[in-house]
Order: C-alpha cells, then structure tokens, then sequence
C-alpha cells in the first residue's frame, strides 16, 4: 500500500500560508499544558478555542460591550482550520483577525494563529458569526457598537 501523501490528493489545494501582514487586530493567547495532546502537540479542537478566544475578546475589549447581555448575540454557525505548523505547550501565540465578510446579520473572520517570532501562520481558520435576536433565536442586525468595532478588520 502507497504511503499517505497530502500533496498527492486533488481535494485539497493549500495556499501559501497567511503572514502576518494579512491580519489587521492581534491577541495574545497562551497555551496551557492541557493543550497538548498525547503526541506532544497542541490538539486540533483547542484551535477552535483559541479563535473563539481571540474574536470574543476583541469585541469586547473593541466595542466596549457585555456581549452576554446584549438584545442580539453572535453565534458560531461555522468553523474550518488549515493546520500547517505545531505548536505545543508551553508557548505563547499570537491569534491575527481580519474581516472577510461583514454584512447585514453575520460576519466572517479570518484567523491566523502565530507562534511568536514567526512570520507565517502555524494555522489559519474561517470563523462565523450570524447576528440572533437573545430571546426569539431569530436573525437580526448586528449591533452598531459591534458593526464599528469589526470594521477596520475588513
């Protein structure tokens, strides 16, 4: 049997990977030692929370809001990761964010995640939010407060 090949398969057709020019908004994420898997290696689901971190984060500290309270919140309706470098623990990261899509009820974000000193990504993820009223769950408008701070990141 052929040996696995990722560069063999047509399904999947990787771009050069992100630098950090690409990104507009930067957090600061540390690993923690519950991180890392049995192979030495930060495991793929903590990527999830290092992007959910890192949006969350910014629109609070950016937009000046309780994202918790508000009468419209964001949820994750779809996530996506290109691993393309380890990372382990213990090292701090750098998580870049930029806007790829900002419309009426939804955005959609570009993460980067960096290891520090390190000019390409070691991971790149899709990250999006649509905008529902708290109680109903229906589609809304994103908040204003919210809409202003994410946009210097398109």
């Amino acid at each position: 049997m052929a040996q696995y090949n990722p560069r063999m398969t047509t399904e999947t057709r990787r771009e050069a990977p992100p630098r950090r020019a690409e990104f507009r908004a930067w957090r600061s994420v540390p690993t923690r030692w519950m991180d890392n898997d049995h192979y030495g290696h930060v495991n793929n689901v903590v990527y999830y929370s290092y992007f959910d971190t890192a949006v969350n984060g910014y629109l609070i500290d950016t937009a000046g809001l309780d994202i918790r309270t508000q009468p419209a919140i964001g949820l994750v309706v779809e996530t996506s990761c290109q691993f393309l470098r380890t990372l382990s623990f213990p090292e701090t990261l750098d998580v870049g964010l930029r806007v790829l899509r900002l419309g009426a009820s939804s955005i959609v974000y570009r993460i980067g995640v960096f290891k520090l000193g390190v000019e390409t990504a070691a991971a790149v993820g899709r990250f999006v939010h649509v905008y529902v009223d708290a109680q109903t769950r229906r589609s809304t408008s994103i908040l204003e407060p919210i809409r202003a701070a994410v946009e210097p990141l398109v």
